[in-house]
């Protein structure tokens, strides 16, 4: 079993960043890799980044790449999202994910966290 919890979320203009964190607890986390989904009122749960626990593999959606980073703390067990140069349609509930391998679809994630909200005002 993997335990997440999201934090890290709330309220920014356009333009202005926000850095997420998601807290990892369990049993042989490093098998897992991590990702990064978000979901806005209406709409169905989208990628964002996903990254390997090592950094060694990352993995971006077009419409945040060069604006989002994914990175992880190992010995904190932490995997964070560093977002800037944010956009109203970066509104959302983010939610963090624990998967086998780094992919961009949402079924292949097995572990949830709660999810932290994110809104962006124009």
């Amino acid at each position: 079993q993997v335990q997440l919890e999201e934090s890290g979320g709330g309220l920014v203009q356009a333009g202005g960043s926000l850095r997420l964190s998601c807290a990892a607890s369990g049993r042989t986390l490093s098998r897992y890799s991590m990702g990064w989904f978000r979901q806005a009122p209406g709409k169905e749960r989208e990628f964002v980044a996903a990254s390997r626990w090592s950094g060694s593999r990352t993995s971006y959606a077009d419409s945040v790449k060069g604006r989002f980073i994914i990175s992880s703390d190992n010995a904190k067990s932490t995997v964070y999202l560093q977002m800037n140069s944010l956009k109203p349609e970066d509104t959302a509930v983010y939610y963090c994910a624990a998967g086998i391998g780094v992919d961009t679809r949402a079924r292949e994630y097995d572990y949830w966290g709660q999810g932290t909200q994110v809104t962006v005002s124009s």
